[in-house]
């Protein structure tokens, strides 16, 4: 098969290489060897590559490795043009070549990944995951170089600052800075080698609370199917750090992924494994965060009683700890905050408008509104559907114009989905003629149109 034009992305990273079409050829034929199979692949070859054509059989990915080599970075068969440039199955077995191609896609702004479809089906993978096979695919993965706790270290600032930003001005803000510096910084240094086996797994920690915090931002956004994929990679990169906490988390960010969009299948076993996975080996405060996760699975599966007993546990074991939470965990704010806030969703669900209602006003006490803005406003905008349910419809309309002064100047499409739905509530207000009605209504709409 030939293509029509040059293969421009295989002259770049040639280029980048900084190698000879002799040299690569070389290479090429040693990773070939390695595998088991003699070519007799010439600097002719690889100039009729760049010119257009396309090795055939396994060759291509010959190839690619040959140019991670040379280029000291993950080089895949899609970037370099030489196969199929789909998306790679979730939890695929080498993780890091799955991430150069997520990361690509995010950057090139992919409408293909971009509006990727969640899949239901794949909130389970993590429970049936055995991760033996992609441990050895990534400790094979060895570069040149030494990555040391500096490096970590300023993964994990950086990814602190992100997190803040996004806190403060949604999940459109810094998208592109997170994705580019999660492929071309982070992902390679997982590839290099490491003074102390700690510093490796600290690094695949990092590396995984970055990847959490790029699904969180897609999700922010409403694009759930480049979310899930960031997630299940993360869960895959949290197995390599630590075998017990983190990849517990990466469960409960799929669960509640999961639990945002009404795909409740899949979901209480997948926050039962991450709780039978991480009890007795995580602080009391990761685990109630882990159990108010499981108390919201629950609640939306009806089944009322285990999830009451859930939150039950959830309370007990937040206020029976003083112990420092870990990074990965401590990225979803003040404890106490979240698991009111959650507790209260998981009442919503249960119908008990009443109890919601405290936990929501505990919920926004915890938290500092300058710093978690957009959650401050969701969850105001939560409390006024729990006033409303107890028809206390002059001080829910109060509560929803204070939600729509903390979502100004966020780019979030939750934001957009609560002011929409917001909306359609005034609509019933208005007829009834409850005083304030049209002018949140008004309000709303205004930063809709501001929004698109």
């Amino acid at each position: 098969m030939i293509r029509r034009e040059p293969n421009e992305q295989l002259a770049a990273v040639i280029a980048e290489a900084g190698c000879t079409y002799e040299v690569l050829a070389k290479q090429v034929r040693v990773v070939a060897a390695e595998a088991g199979e003699a070519l007799h692949t010439s600097r002719s070859a690889v100039f009729s590559w760049v010119n257009g054509g396309i090795p055939t059989g396994r060759t291509r990915s010959y190839v690619a490795e040959a140019l991670s080599r040379l280029a000291k970075r993950k080089v895949t068969v899609g970037e370099i043009a030489l196969g199929s440039d789909e998306m790679p199955e979730p939890m695929s077995a080498d993780p890091l070549a799955a991430a150069a191609d997520l990361g690509r896609f995010a950057m090139l702004h992919r409408r293909d990944f971009l509006t990727t479809t969640f899949a239901a089906a794949a909130v389970g993978l993590p429970v049936s995951y055995d991760h033996g096979a992609v441990a050895v695919t990534l400790r094979a993965a060895t570069g040149d170089g030494v990555v040391g706790t500096g490096e970590v270290s300023s993964i994990r600032q950086l990814t602190e600052t992100f997190r803040s930003a996004d806190d403060r001005l949604g999940g459109g803000h810094g998208l592109t800075a997170v994705t580019a510096y999660f492929t071309d910084t982070v992902i390679p240094l997982l590839s290099r080698r490491f003074p102390t086996e700690q510093v490796r797994l600290d690094a695949y920690g990092a590396a995984a609370t970055l990847a959490c915090l790029a699904g969180w931002k897609h999700h922010d956004l409403g694009r759930e199917g480049a979310a899930q994929r960031f997630y299940l990679l993360g869960y895959q990169l949290a197995c390599e750090s630590d075998p017990a906490g983190h990849p517990a988390w990466m469960m409960r960010a799929l669960t509640h992924q999961a639990l945002d969009l009404r795909q409740s299948r899949h979901c209480v076993d997948l926050a039962e494994a991450a709780l039978s996975r991480a009890r007795g080996k995580v602080d009391g405060s990761t685990e109630a965060l882990l159990l108010v996760t499981a108390a919201r699975a629950y609640g939306a599966g009806g089944e009322g009683a285990k999830a009451a007993s859930a939150l039950l546990s959830a309370e007990d074991a937040m206020l029976g700890t003083d112990d420092a939470v870990p990074s990965y965990a401590a990225a979803s704010g003040p404890v106490a905050a979240t698991v009111a806030s959650h507790t209260a969703k998981t009442l919503t669900e249960l119908r008990d408008h009443r109890a919601a209602e405290r936990y929501y006003r505990l919920a926004l006490r915890d938290r500092v509104p300058e710093t978690y803005q957009r959650v401050h406003a969701l969850t105001m905008a939560n409390l006024a559907k729990s006033v409303a349910a107890q028809r206390r419809h002059e001080e829910a309309l109060s509560l929803w114009n204070r939600s729509l002064d903390f979502m100004a100047g966020v780019a979030s499409d939750r934001n957009r989905k609560e002011i929409t739905t917001m909306r359609s509530m005034m609509v019933g207000y208005r007829k009834r003629g409850i005083p304030g009605a049209g002018e949140v209504d008004q309000r709303a709409a205004d930063m809709l149109r501001a929004m698109a």
